[in-house]
């Protein structure tokens, strides 16, 4: 995560949006872009919980070391959740090899709520429906 005014991502990284307009980070070194986003401090406890939020253990997204940069201070270290390996490069492929710097209002007026998904669907099945669907749309709900 990262600071929204001055901090951004090493290149490797992208925005994606998925089909219930869901944000991802993606690790694809060589094909990123820096990104925007915001940095929180949280406990061991608080890390832990967000894992579990994540889905981490699950196969939902990733938590893995990034490289903060701002324009007057030193590089930092910090942690960022990214989708899941196991479906990245297909979600980049299903984007058009398509990324954005910065996830904004514009991109999150997409989003469709948890409550307002097919609650039958797991958040794995959602991204399998959206990379096996015909339309490279990431608005669709």
């Amino acid at each position: 995560m990262v600071d929204d005014d001055e901090k951004e991502a090493k290149k490797s990284t992208h925005w994606c949006v998925g089909l219930t307009g869901v944000p991802f980070l993606l690790n694809l070194p060589g094909l990123g872009q820096r990104v925007m986003g915001e940095l929180y401090a949280v406990s061991s406890h608080g890390l832990a919980r967000m894992d579990e939020l994540e889905g981490t253990s699950r196969g939902h997204y990733e938590r893995l070391p990034i490289k903060l940069e701002a324009e007057e201070e030193e590089a930092a270290a910090a942690n960022a959740y990214f989708a899941h390996s196991s479906y990245a490069m297909e979600l980049w492929i299903k984007n058009g090899k398509m990324g954005l710097s910065t996830y904004s209002e514009k991109e999150a007026r997409g989003y469709v709520k948890r409550q307002d998904r097919p609650q039958h669907l797991t958040f794995l099945d959602h991204i399998h429906l959206f990379l096996s669907s015909s339309s490279s749309s990431s608005s669709s709900p």
